[in-house]
């Protein structure tokens, strides 16, 4: 009986063990922004008939999509036409119904405060779609407005794989076409070669039609690039997309097993062979036990493996964060095999912080792997801090984590590759002062559109991380050198080491260590630790000033103590000969009107009261629509240097460049190493 009892009591406790196990490794990421749409020209007062149908419509989804089994519902609010709402939802055909009823949730709450009082409205995701109208739109074909993105990656062979994607996606939208009432979802895989597989994807809403479905499907496939490694194109009603690596959920795709056949039952045995009866189960009992035990050994071993890892990313509050990042792990074998050792010929540049080696995967992916060194000053917290974020935040302005190696000593991050460095090896490339490793001819490929373009991509990078993601994301050292340029100059915001979470209600916190550059920095975060969305609002403005006038914001400074670019700039707009601050490169007949506008949303941003500075969902409005005259701006704030302390003092009409941080400019993959020095 003892002996029965220590058995149970084994395998209950590996079971419980197991069981733990497996829920700790079980939390859903974020979902990833793609787009929104506000209609701004029709809007409601607060407080009135529409507004109340809103909520009352929003709420219902949220609650549907907590059940909703296809994920899809529809939800409609009111008598009379003009303030009737109606919404729809709509998740991605292999996700959760966790995940979908989180990502609703979230969408639910971004589109309310970023399309604010707006009778129309549509917010996608990875994950979901959430929309709403003033106006009956279900089952109708609206394809407009679409939207269409692409790797920046090229395919070797570009007929080969025209002919398969063509062929696949073809399939795939005749199979979600027919998918019924539904689910109109269809996922397929395809060989390219005989290491490489396309992954594709096709959904419409269930309520269309099939030929409705078939032929919004149809002119989206139209859209999609056939050079490329990715791409997607999407509209209100249906979604294609492809990758070269497994996007969607596989394990929820496979196909369900058949059932599998039962014996009938055993007839009844003669009571005297009990006791073989007996021997047996207590055989298989101890069999089953003892494969428990041996799987509770064989997650202890796994876990003292990882035993570092989960030391640096447990998080008092939240034992399953680590979830988040898990799947991103790479062996450090993996990531010697890529760098070749970290040879120096893989070596790409060095910081503060550690060296950056250029990579391959074994898939043939490039990657940029960011070494940080034994001796750096980015201790397990900074590097945790970055892994978390940067995994949980994905946008096409935003440099993609793509896994990360903390094995012995070495602290590995592993990002996309972008091949034309960062922004400061063009834009200062005839200052050899600021920028050593710099070209001066790349400076001359800095025509207006194509910095407009740039600044144009960090503003919504920096709007996606202040109001449009699922966490508020101060980032708190934005600067030329932490802007990477992809193969096509799209600009990508990096190094997350510094930023900060805020709550959704919360606008401001205060921190008693400083870090990043003090020419970038807000007078209320260098003198008193305080920084808000406001404070990388100046940074951005810094930041947009040294874009347009093609120097550093201490060039004159090294000039017998002359001024900083930011004061210089403001005595020349004040004096009425703005012109003489712009780079001369870029103004013609044809860009002065815009690049004067620029100038004057510059020195919007870095105000001394962040009050007045606007925020950065003002920014990108103001930049992409002439139609909103920008207010007169104030004096702004500058830094004296201090000669006792070296320190930034701030005063009326001086400033300072003094930095908390020393980085050394990068080759290529410019990710920004910066070693910090507290106040």
């Amino acid at each position: 009986m003892s002996s029965c009892f220590t058995i149970f009591l084994s395998l209950s406790f590996s079971s419980f063990f197991f069981f733990v196990f497996v829920q700790n490794f079980s939390t859903e990421a974020a979902p990833t922004f793609l787009d929104l749409f506000c209609v701004r020209i029709s809007f409601f007062t607060p407080n009135s008939t529409y507004e109340s149908n809103l909520n009352t419509v929003l709420s219902s989804l949220s609650s549907n999509a907590t059940t909703s089994t296809n994920g899809f519902a529809t939800a409609t609010a009111g008598q009379n036409p003009p303030d009737q709402a109606h919404g729809l939802f709509l998740c991605r055909g292999d996700v959760s119904i966790s995940t979908c009823s989180d990502c609703v949730a979230t969408g639910k709450l971004v589109v309310l405060r970023r399309c604010r009082n707006q009778r129309v409205a549509t917010i996608w995701y990875d994950e979901c779609m959430l929309r709403y109208d003033n106006r009956s739109f279900f089952s109708a074909l609206e394809m407009k407005p679409s939207y269409q993105t692409a790797n920046t990656l090229n395919i070797t062979d570009p007929t080969r794989f025209a002919q398969v994607l063509g062929q696949t996606m073809d399939t795939i939208a005749k199979r979600a076409s027919n998918g019924g009432s539904g689910k109109k979802f269809a996922v397929e895989e395809a060989n390219l070669t005989s290491l490489q597989k396309l992954y594709t994807l096709a959904q419409c809403t269930p309520d269309l039609t099939t030929s409705d479905c078939n032929r919004c499907l149809q002119e989206r496939l139209l859209n999609l690039p056939q050079d490329k490694q990715g791409g997607r194109s999407f509209t209100l009603i249906c979604g294609v997309r492809f990758e070269l690596f497994p996007f969607y959920n596989t394990s929820a795709m496979a196909p369900v097993p058949p059932p599998q056949f039962r014996r009938p039952p055993a007839p009844e045995r003669p009571k005297g062979k009990s006791n073989k009866s007996t021997m047996i189960t207590i055989a298989i009992t101890i069999s089953v036990g003892g494969f428990m035990v041996l799987l509770f050994l064989t997650c202890c071993l796994l876990r003292r493996k990882g035993k570092r890892m989960h030391e640096v990313f447990k998080v008092k509050g939240d034992a399953n964060e680590l979830t988040t990042v898990e799947s991103l792990q790479f062996d450090l074998a993996t990531i010697q095999a890529a760098t070749n050792d970290f040879s120096l010929e893989s070596k790409l540049g060095e910081g503060g912080f550690g060296e950056v080696f250029q990579g391959k995967l074994p898939n043939g992916q490039q990657i940029a792997v960011k070494r940080l060194s034994q001796s750096s000053r980015q201790g397990d917290e900074e590097f945790k801090n970055e892994v978390l974020l940067v995994a949980k935040l994905q946008h096409r302005n935003l440099v993609r984590l793509l896994g990360f190696c903390l094995e012995g000593d070495e602290k590995l991050l592993a990002y996309e590759f972008v091949p034309n460095k960062s922004l400061d090896y063009f834009l200062f490339a005839h200052n050899e002062f600021w920028c050593n490793n710099a070209d001066p001819q790349k400076s001359d490929q800095l025509n207006w559109p194509l910095r407009y373009k740039i600044v144009y991509g960090i503003a919504r990078g920096m709007l996606y991380l202040h109001e449009e993601s699922r966490l508020r994301i101060i980032h708190r050292d934005l600067k030329c050198s932490n802007i990477l340029l992809d193969s096509e100059m799209n600009p990508k915001i990096s190094d997350f080491g510094m930023a900060r979470i805020f709550g959704v209600d919360q606008t401001q916190a205060n921190i008693d260590k400083i870090v990043g550059t003090f020419g970038y920095m807000s007078p209320e975060y260098a003198m008193h630790g305080q920084f808000s969305v406001k404070s990388d609002v100046y940074s951005f403005g810094i930041l947009f000033l040294e874009i347009i006038c093609g120097k550093k914001n201490g060039f004159y400074h090294q000039f017998d103590e002359g001024e900083y670019l930011a004061r210089y700039a403001w005595n020349q707009w004040r004096d009425g000969t703005p012109l003489k601050v712009l780079d001369p490169t870029i103004v013609d007949s044809n860009s002065r009107v815009q690049v004067l506008r620029c100038l004057h949303i510059c020195l919007l941003c870095i105000q001394e009261d962040p009050a007045i500075r606007p925020t950065m969902a003002t920014v990108v409005l103001m930049l992409s629509s002439n139609s909103i005259t920008p207010p007169s701006p104030r004096h702004p704030a500058f830094f004296v240097r201090s000669k006792s302390r070296g320190l930034g003092i701030p005063m009326k009409g001086l400033e300072s460049n003094q930095s908390t941080s020393r980085t050394k400019p990068l080759s290529n993959n410019n990710l920004s190493l910066t070693e910090l020095y507290p106040r």
